[in-house]
């Protein structure tokens, strides 16, 4: 059985979230040396802010800039421009004795564990710790606490070699803990493990959060991770912020285009493939509208579509869909075929319910 969650020498008090943001970043950029000689930009003029006790998502695809992003934060790259807030310090601004000092603050998971093959378990989490200059018995102690924490308590004397991926990353995150970091940053710390696996490192990642207070910031390119346990999310393409916001509204109401294109695989809103493939931008004789309907709010759950074929005859074809929850609020998605003589009655009445609606196309 896992030990409760707590800090050596004190017992967290429920956090409020201040005003002030834990982590900020302000108009960022950072510009690398390409092997051409031109260089390459990873992040232009790029706000983020992160509040205390928050778990926040950044999405974005590969070469997006996410992981400069996150190495910025714990100082491991500076910026070529802006400044870096963590717990009110620019850390980019720090001399190297005091950012050694302040990333005891910074707790980092890494996607490939990152973990000494030759150290225990135990002796991979012990690390921070000695070098933060811990007295044997204090590092004794800690070492203990986390290695419940994570439920490896009877793995404390196991090599890398012997433990699963599961079993390396949860060292990982005791590691991590060590020092009694403020923020937790995730570096894609789920995409090399299974399904099972990552769905077990999450639960762990929230429960943290919430008995913690720990803030969270996670690197990933999985709405799937997001969804899962990001309260906040933040799209990033081209080295910029394209859209952020509530997890829920995000994925409800995308508003940038590259938001959509990583929600286009999410149930219920990707087309069958023998849609997709006679869709078009214009409507024909005997075509059907193809209209996306996303159920939230108060009429989430209600029925909809029978009342619009009670009330005004009109019959939809159901092409793909589904029921969901998000960030605990009911979420649905149905594409339904809709006669295109019937397509502006139907706007409307979906309307009147407050629903999402979206025209993808038209289908012969």
């Amino acid at each position: 059985m896992n030990a409760p969650l707590g800090y050596i020498g004190d017992r967290p008090s429920q956090r409020l979230i201040p005003a002030e943001p834990i982590v900020r970043l302000e108009r960022i950029s950072k510009t690398f040396p390409g092997r051409d000689g031109q260089p390459v930009t990873a992040l232009r003029e790029t706000d983020l802010s992160v509040q205390q006790g928050s778990i926040l998502g950044v999405i974005g695809r590969s070469g997006a800039g996410k992981s400069t992003l996150i190495r910025l934060v714990n100082g491991l790259e500076k910026p070529t421009t802006g400044k870096v807030i963590v717990d009110g310090a620019d850390i980019a601004a720090l001399p190297e004795a005091a950012l050694r000092h302040a990333r005891r603050s910074i707790g980092m998971i890494f996607q490939h564990f990152n973990l000494l093959s030759s150290r225990t378990a135990a002796q991979n989490v012990a690390l921070p710790l000695e070098v933060a200059g811990y007295d044997k018995a204090e590092i004794r102690t800690r070492v203990e606490e986390l290695l419940a924490l994570v439920g490896l308590t009877d793995k404390r004397n196991r090599y890398p070699s012997e433990l699963s991926g599961g079993q390396k990353q949860r060292v990982g995150i005791a590691r991590a803990l060590a020092t009694k970091p403020k923020v937790l940053l995730s570096d894609e710390a789920t995409s090399a493990l299974d399904p099972e696996t990552t769905r077990s490192i999450l639960d762990l990642l929230g429960r943290i959060n919430a008995e913690l207070g720990l803030t969270i910031l996670l690197i990933t390119h999985e709405m799937a991770v997001i969804r899962s346990i990001a309260r906040e999310v933040a799209v990033i393409e081209g080295g910029r912020i394209v859209e952020q916001g509530d997890v829920f509204e995000v994925f409800t109401r995308p508003q940038h285009e590259v938001t959509r294109s990583f929600l286009a695989d999410e149930a219920g809103r990707a087309l069958p493939p023998y849609v997709a493939g006679r869709l078009r931008s214009e409507a024909s004789p005997g075509s059907q509208a193809v209209v996306r309907i996303g159920f939230r709010g108060p009429h989430a759950t209600d029925p909809v579509l029978s009342r619009l074929a009670r009330d005004l005859n009109i019959e939809t074809n159901i092409l793909s869909g589904s029921v969901d929850e998000i960030a605990g609020r009911p979420f649905g998605t149905l594409v339904v075929g809709v006669p295109e003589a019937a397509l502006a009655t139907t706007l409307d009445f979906l309307k009147q319910y407050g629903l999402d609606t979206e025209v993808l196309g038209h289908v012969a």
